[in-house]
């Protein structure tokens, strides 16, 4: 089974998608899946070159306050963005 975090899920307001990210570690997934679900596993079902990093990507990254593979929730607490390899936010 795939399972991969969209945007499309509606019962959130649109920014506070980290909540399902969160929700799908509360109902069982591990934290590594739950993050993989919404980058590289949403990028191959979308057929789409995303998650990764790795040489010739886009350099979309975020850098967050804390480990989320122990406290998923750190998600939440995004400290740098890089889009297109410019940075939004340090």
């Amino acid at each position: 089974m795939t399972i991969l975090s969209g945007s499309d899920v509606g019962t959130f307001p649109h920014g506070d998608n980290a909540r399902e990210v969160e929700a799908m570690v509360d109902f069982g997934m591990t934290p590594v899946n739950a993050l993989r679900a919404a980058t590289s596993v949403a990028g191959r079902v979308l057929h789409m070159e995303i998650g990764e990093v790795k040489a010739g990507m886009f350099a979309d990254l975020i850098a967050v306050d804390g480990d989320p593979i122990g406290e998923i929730s750190a998600i939440r607490r995004v400290v740098f963005v890089m889009k297109g390899g410019t940075i939004y936010k340090q």
